[in-house]
């Protein structure tokens, strides 16, 4: 299974980049700048062809692939000979207008989008289901006595949250969203207590190690049993789908947080379970083990609301695309700003090794659950990677598209081109900076996959 879910991670962080690196293809070719060669994968070469000046390549490695340009090597070259300037041949990279290879150095990153779009909107149109819990939430400050964001608001354990900044809510999937996509920004929210509606105000604290905004909630987790682990403590007790908790050594279960804080709290061995089943009252004792700092595997499956998700037709899935494109734009940028806010950049950034990881392990997951939901799930994902790879390469750090944008809008302001020596200087600036993100990201990616 780990193989499946690296070759998985490979392909599908290698659409990612083949759509980055086809972006700059299309707008080579728009603007006249000639491509040598344009590769699908890395590595040898598996077949190809010739068209026109062109080489087209499938190679042996599905990680994304190549766009070779007329000229690209020339920076190399000027250095070899000690040349002032870049060598310009006719068709050539450098030999291009600078607004025209600053058009064929957006085109990778705006082609990342067009592709989330794409994906986006062609989710909504077809439509998809997920499982969540619903809108009801419990307070994080009953069990640990702190005062979060979620308490200056005014919620109370119990309260159905309706909508957030205008937003309806249906699920506590959308409560998650709103509230990790804006640490630090003032929400207004609408709350459901007692059949009357509540108007009020949330600011989502920082959390320090990942990034996203927290308010001190949980989802409220009816204690109606959906499924149960073969040898599961509940299971050798006895338990089936469609019973009812209702208490654990006397002591009242409203939802399953209060199950399990109470077990993580009391850290029973042999505690005695009330359960209803078609009405009658029955206990059972359960037997659990317990590992240090973690609470019992109890092997339950909770009920949850299947929600359906599709746009009323072909236009609003296009708006619907288009919002979610936008969303997650700012999404991003938000988080890489968060990163200069104290967070814990060792959980909050990524590496190759652990993007493929996940990516492979998100594929792995969904399709276990069906083709159509595998398919879904995933390229929803891809989606959201491809915009990531969009908003990562128009930093303006050196090496970077971003980078090369900076050097050629100076160049057109200018009226004419940097020298060879200051492009190297600017260059190596880069590659500090990018070696000092791959270091950063490396250490991240080990510390994850060793557990810490």
């Amino acid at each position: 299974m780990t193989i499946i879910t690296i070759l998985l991670g490979l392909v599908g962080l290698g659409v990612v980049v083949f759509f980055h690196e086809l972006g700059h293809f299309i707008m080579a070719r728009l603007v006249g700048v000639e491509v040598e060669e344009f590769s699908l994968g890395w590595g040898p070469k598996l077949s190809g062809f010739k068209r026109g000046n062109t080489t087209y390549r499938l190679s042996v490695l599905p990680i994304g692939g190549y766009c070779r340009m007329k000229g690209e090597d020339s920076y190399r070259k000027a250095l070899e000979e000690k040349l002032e300037d870049f060598p310009k041949e006719p068709g050539s990279y450098f030999a291009a207008h600078p607004f025209k290879r600053i058009l064929i150095a957006l085109g990778g990153p705006l082609l990342n989008v067009v592709f989330a779009f794409a994906v986006f909107a062609t989710v909504f149109g077809v439509g998809y289901s997920v499982d969540s819990w619903g809108n009801k939430l419990v307070l994080a400050s009953d069990y640990d006595g702190l005062s979060y964001a979620a308490d200056s608001a005014g919620f109370s354990t119990g309260d159905a949250i309706v909508s957030i900044d205008g937003k309806d809510i249906r699920s506590f999937a959308d409560i998650q969203e709103a509230f990790a996509l804006s640490a630090e920004q003032r929400l207004a929210v609408v709350i459901e207590r007692n059949g009357q509606r509540i108007d009020t105000s949330v600011t989502p604290q920082l959390d320090r190690e990942t990034g996203a905004g927290r308010v001190g909630i949980y989802p409220w987790v009816d204690t109606s049993v959906e499924s149960l682990t073969a040898g599961s403590p509940l299971r050798l007790a006895g338990l089936a789908a469609g019973d009812i908790i209702v208490a654990v050594d006397g002591v009242s279960v409203r939802h399953g947080i209060d199950l399990i804080r109470y077990l993580e709290l009391k850290r029973p061995e042999r505690p005695i379970l009330s359960y209803e089943r078609s009405g009658t009252a029955k206990d059972v004792t359960l037997v659990l083990s317990y590992a240090e700092g973690l609470p019992p595997d109890l092997g339950i499956g909770w009920r949850r609301t299947k929600l359906t998700i599709r746009s009323e037709n072909a236009f609003a899935a296009l708006a619907d695309g288009w919002n979610e494109t936008i969303k997650t734009i700012a999404g991003t940028y938000r988080g890489l700003a968060s990163l200069f806010k104290g967070v814990d950049v060792f959980r909050a950034v990524s590496g190759p090794a652990r993007i493929t990881w996940v990516v492979g392990q998100v594929a792995t997951e969904s399709f276990s659950t069906g083709m159509a939901s595998g398919l879904t799930i995933s390229f929803n994902f891809l989606a959201i990677l491809s915009i990531g790879l969009f908003a990562m390469n128009l930093l303006p750090i050196p090496l970077l598209d971003g980078g090369w944008i900076l050097l050629f809008i100076v160049e057109a302001l200018r009226g004419k081109a940097a020298k060879v020596k200051t492009v190297f200087r600017y260059q190596t600036i880069g590659i500090v900076a990018v070696a000092g993100l791959f270091l950063l990201s490396t250490i991240a990616d080990i510390l994850f996959f060793s557990g810490r």
